[in-house]
Order: C-alpha cells, then structure tokens, then sequence
C-alpha cells in the first residue's frame, strides 16, 4: 500500500506472508500523519488468523509519539488475539526511541534476516 499524500512520499507499507509469518514492512517516517495507515495495515495483519506479525522497520527512519502508540495499541491487541508481535530490523534513531519509552523490554526486536 503506498500513501497517496504528497507530503508522505517517502512513506511505503507492504505486506507479504513467509515462514517467520506475516511480515508488514514499514519504509520512511511514522508520523501523525503516517501512523493511521500503519494502525490499518498492523490490526488487518493481527486479525487475520496468523500466528506471528513480524514488523520489519529496517527502512524506516523516524517514529513519534503517534507511531509509538500505534505499536503499543497494536501490541496489546496482538496479545489479546495471542499473535505475536515482533519488530525486526530496529535503526539507530527509531531504536534509541524505543530504548528511552522502555519498548525494548516489552517487543521482542530482531536483527534483519
């Protein structure tokens, strides 16, 4: 799915199933005016009957406090639904973010594959 808002350009959500299950790939910033897409595209991968949503954030570059919520909503509904929720592929700007709001300790963060 790609952002038709020409101030998200940069802003890309795909999705594709693979053996480490469905894998919801982020590319540029999660903002207020991003995070909507992603909270559509994580809840529809969550309730889609999958074991493990794998968010893979390797391309993206900046997350606010509206991204952070979107993950944290979507965590809570992940375990509610007994998904697991993952984030792979953490860069130094959004996961030194996560580091400080102690989102460390509650997502499991994997390297990329």
């Amino acid at each position: 799915m790609t952002v038709d808002d020409p101030g998200d350009l940069d802003f890309e959500l795909s999705q594709q199933q693979t053996d480490a299950g469905l894998v919801v790939s982020v590319r540029g910033d999660v903002d207020v005016s991003t995070s909507p897409q992603l909270r559509e595209a994580l809840h529809g991968a969550i309730e889609s009957g999958t074991a493990r949503v794998v968010v893979d954030v390797e391309a993206m570059d900046f997350i606010d406090s509206a991204g952070l919520g979107v993950l944290i909503g979507s965590y809570k509904r992940a375990r509610e639904q007994e998904v697991d929720l993952v984030l792979r592929g953490l860069q130094p700007s959004p996961r030194k973010v996560i580091a400080i709001t102690g989102l460390d300790d509650v997502f499991t963060i994997e390297e990329p594959a």
